[in-house]
Order: C-alpha cells, then structure tokens, then sequence
C-alpha cells in the first residue's frame, strides 16, 4: 500500500525529518544503562550494537512533534521505551533459547542465559528508575501497563499447548499484548500533552500499527531468507509457533499435509524439508495473501485515526509508517 503524496519510504527516509533528535535518544540510551560494574558495561556494549533500526523511538518523537512539539521530554522517554524494548528481546532471547539476534550472537549465546535474564531485568529497572527521576506520572502509569501486558502476552505463547487449535482470536490477544502495546505505548507517550481525543488516537494508531507490525514479521518469517532478516528463516516453525499465515491455511489442508504439520510440530529439531513443506503448503492455501490483506486492513484503520490530528509534516510521517510497516522486507 502506497499512500497518495508520501509513497512507500524506508525507516531512515522517515527517521531524516528527526535524525538530530534520535542522537539524542542513542545519548540518552547510554546515559541510562552506563554502569561501574565490568560485566554489565560489556553487556551493554553488546546491546548497543546489536539494538534495532530505533523504530519505537521514531514514533514517540512524531508522536510528539504532531502534537505540539518538540518537546525537551521526548527524547528521554523515547530512550525508556527502547529500553523496555531491548529488555523484551533479551527475555524473549533467553526464553526461546535463541542464538542469533539481527545477524549477531544473543546475549545468553555470547554470555550465558543466567546473564541474559539478569540484563533483562536490568533494562526494566533502568527504565523504571528513569520515569521515577522525571516525576512524569502519566508516562510512567502507560508504561507500567504496556510492561504487564507484554508479560501477560509471554504467558500466552508459554500457554499454547495446542498448536493446530490455536486460534486467530488467541494469535489477536497475543500480540495485541507481546508487540502492539509496546508501539501503542510509544504513540501515546510521544502525545502525553496533546488533548485527551488526540492522546486516545494516536494510541489506537500505535495499536493497529503494531498487529500489522507483527503479521508482515510473521509473513516475512515465512518469506525472507537469513541474509535479509538477520534470523534463520522458517524460525517461527521450528520453534513450533503457529502465526497468522498457518491459521488462516490450516483449515484447507489435506489430511497428509496436516499429518506432516503435526509430525513437525512434534519433533524438536524439524529438518529443513519438513520446514520448506510447510511453508509450501501454506502458501498454496493462501495462507500468505490472507494475513496480508488483514494487514492492510489494519493499516487502513490506522490511516483513520491520524484523521483527527493537525496537518503537518510530523503527522504525514506517521502515515507514512504505515506504509513502511506494510512493505518492509526485514
């Protein structure tokens, strides 16, 4: 989806009308997890070069700018939600037992797992000192929440103990809860100062931006080789989760094609046949089309709730995101 007068932009295109604003966030970031203690220091180091392309910063500093900003704050609550972010990915790392993160070694494949949850809980507490410090309580009660919910989402997949039944209702809460709270959590602490109708929408933009977010990762998962993502491809697979594009195909498999889904979801190491199987097969049941045109209906609805901001470049941007998010490629 391509959006009259903006046309689909890369992340730095939509980050170049911010750049000097996001070396302050990376300033920020450095400032928050500096610490005296060796290990820490060179776990940070790692962290640093391995974080993501600043995409959540991104969108609270727009968020702000499309709402009467700049504003001073921005910049530190931008680097707390990095923070949070990079904290997720390490638990997620370590829960998954993950060795690659964007193409380099994890935290518990380069230390170990004990220190890749220990370094989670220290990004967390890092950002928790930091809201405390800036005596913002508004951003730090929508942060609190956006925390709880993405554990609860954690405790979601951890309890989907019935792959072939999990549902696109289930798959819905769960990254409404792991991924989506977080970017909606980010559009609306980027508006804290905005009016209360403009707040709640930017917040709903967040929302339905992140579940798009999530099914084109999920879509790319099943599209993309490693040299692109950075992850081995078919990851989500051989982990055994079942994502948006395998729902929505399972109910037209044939019954030896769902008898070899089930012998791969059984086996610990699925082979990269059973993998390249798979995905064949959902593929062939439109599985990929579908969770793409859900996509893009989520992103459509997200295009409405920018409708009652202000027209200005920062607001343009946001929309622009949007068609960022839908053709992304990693």
């Amino acid at each position: 989806m391509t959006f009259p007068g903006v046309g689909a932009l890369s992340l730095a295109d939509l980050q170049a009308v911010i750049k000097p604003r996001l070396g302050q966030v990376e300033i920020e970031m450095r400032r928050m997890i500096e610490a005296d203690f060796p290990l820490i220091s060179d776990v940070n180091q790692h962290l640093m070069r391995m974080r993501g392309k600043m995409f959540r910063p991104t969108l609270v500093l727009l968020a702000d700018e499309a709402t009467g900003g700049p504003s001073p704050r921005a910049a530190t609550l931008a680097a707390v939600i990095e923070l949070i972010h990079l904290a997720t990915l390490v638990h997620d790392d370590a829960v998954d037992h993950s060795v690659l993160r964007r193409g380099m070694p994890t935290i518990n494949a380069l230390f170990s797992h004990q220190v890749s949850v220990i370094m989670g809980d220290f990004l967390y507490s890092r950002a928790v000192v930091e809201l405390v410090r800036f005596g913002d309580l508004g951003a730090l009660e929508i942060l609190a929440r956006v925390t709880n919910e993405m554990t609860i989402g954690e405790m979601r997949q951890l309890l989907a103990h019935d792959p072939l039944g999990f549902s696109e209702e289930q798959y819905d809460l769960l990254i409404k809860a792991k991924t989506a709270s977080l970017i909606s959590g980010a559009c609306e602490v980027g508006a804290l100062t905005a009016p209360p109708e403009q707040r709640r929408a930017l917040a709903q933009f967040g929302e339905k931006l992140g579940m798009a977010f999530q099914i084109v990762d999920d879509l790319l998962d099943y599209t993309s080789d490693e040299s692109v993502t950075g992850k081995p491809s078919g990851l989500d697979l051989r982990e055994h989760k079942v994502t948006l594009p395998l729902i929505y195909a399972l109910p037209r498999f044939s019954a030896a094609e769902r008898r070899g889904l089930a012998e791969l979801l059984q086996n610990p190491a699925p082979a990269d046949p059973e993998i390249a199987a798979v995905v064949a097969s959902v593929a062939a049941h439109g599985g990929l089309d579908q969770a793409r045109e859900r996509a893009q209906r989520l992103i459509s609805e997200a295009e409405d709730d920018l409708s009652l901001l202000a027209e200005t470049p920062a607001r343009e941007t946001l929309r622009a995101s949007l068609s960022y998010v839908l053709d992304r490629r990693r």
